[in-house]
């Protein structure tokens, strides 16, 4: 007869099998995506109820293009690409129609509604827009009275490493977005705050202090952010991207703020503007209406277009005065950048043609691709550097 000794011994014994045969049993992690060192990429699912399983990323040609994923005898659905050049890319699957992100990747970024998938492929890009080993400035959650709104609204705000530190007072960049977005686009999908820490830590740009606000005048934050609340007559409204609203609360309610609870040079050499699309297009609001206001002024992927289309007016005698006031103004910097396969690059060029023809000085950049975050992002690391100079 055993023991108890014996009968516990051999209990254990079978106990520390049965684990270790459950976990040899246990099925690996599903890898997705994996980037190679030659930088091919494969994405997996493993989806064994699916009929059809496809991607669609943002380094395909055309909007919303779609590649149809391999399926194995497990029920694993994958894909691998030829080797893309170092930048951020996001991507969706769709399983059997139906859109998802993909459940074995982490990084996530929102742009307005949508949701995707992320990551960046290793090489230059992806060093200017990732986390490295340097000092890392802070970001911010502001809210703030506009009562140009009638609104207590949500903003972001980065502030470079140091600043808490130091008794040195900063310029400021009032960074805009485009159409919907809201007050998180330029630090999930624009890698804001990425992209300033290692300028200025490589001394490509000064230190700055940049503000994101949400440019919907109609809105108090982004969707979960803000308060629930009844529809205002600006929310969802079209027109509210050209009223001049959100601008002129900018002026009135955003500046003032952040001049009064911020160590910040307040005066306009000291303050530069620069949106994308919509964003643009509220820049060379402010530039007609508020030259007095900035020294730096930088259009991402806008220009002339039909403002009535977006509740404003076509008043070229308006416009005309508005240069007036610019030229007077003598801003130190006007930059334009736009993607040669833009749908709004005729509307760039139409700009550059206005300015050329009434003699006004700017600089001019053209990139490859469209309207896309790939681009803003180069924009972004292209402009803070002439800032403030």
């Amino acid at each position: 007869m055993k023991t108890i000794q014996q009968l516990t011994f051999l209990l254990i014994l079978t106990v520390l099998s049965f684990s270790a045969s459950a976990q040899f049993r246990m099925p690996k992690p599903i890898l997705s995506p994996e980037i190679t060192a030659d930088s091919k990429i494969t994405f997996r699912v493993f989806a064994p109820e699916a009929k059809k399983m496809t991607i669609s990323g943002n380094w395909m040609p055309g909007w919303g293009t779609q590649v149809e994923m391999m399926r194995n005898d497990t029920g694993l659905y994958q894909l691998t690409i030829n080797p893309l050049p170092s930048e951020m890319y996001t991507y969706t699957f769709f399983v059997d129609g139906v859109k998802t992100i993909d459940p074995n990747n982490v990084m996530v970024v929102r742009d307005g509604t949508r949701n995707e998938s992320m990551f960046m492929v290793p090489g230059e890009k992806a060093t200017m827009y990732g986390v490295n080993d340097v000092p890392h400035g802070t970001l911010q959650k502001v809210w703030y009275s506009s009562p140009t709104l009638n609104l207590n609204r949500l903003m972001y705000v980065y502030t470079p490493a140091g600043y808490t530190e130091s008794n040195e007072k900063l310029p400021v960049l009032y960074l805009l977005h485009g159409g919907g977005g809201d007050e998180d686009a330029w630090t999930t999908l624009g890698r804001a705050p990425q992209i300033l820490d290692n300028l200025i830590v490589s001394g490509k740009a000064k230190p700055m202090i940049v503000v994101m606000t949400n440019g919907n005048p109609g809105d108090a934050a982004a969707p979960g952010a803000a308060p629930a609340k009844k529809e205002t007559a600006g929310q969802n409204n079209p027109g509210s991207m050209g009223s001049g609203k959100f601008e002129e609360s900018l002026v009135k309610d955003v500046i003032p703020f952040i001049e009064k609870n911020y160590r910040v040079i307040p005066n306009k050499d000291n303050r530069a503007v620069s949106g994308l699309s919509m964003g643009g297009m509220q820049t060379l609001y402010l530039s007609n209406n508020h030259p007095e206001v900035f020294s730096y002024f930088g259009v991402m992927s806008m220009g002339l277009v039909d403002m009535s289309r977006f509740g404003g007016k076509n008043d070229p005698a308006e416009r005309i005065k508005g240069l007036e006031k610019l030229k007077a103004s003598n801003p130190k910097l006007y930059w334009i950048a736009c993607g040669k396969e833009d749908f709004l690059f005729q509307s760039a060029t139409d700009l550059r043609k206005f300015l050329d023809d009434n003699k006004f000085s700017y600089v001019y950049h053209e990139s490859e691709g469209g309207h896309t975050w790939t681009n803003w992002r180069i924009y972004l690391s292209e402009l803070a550097p002439k800032l403030f100079k």
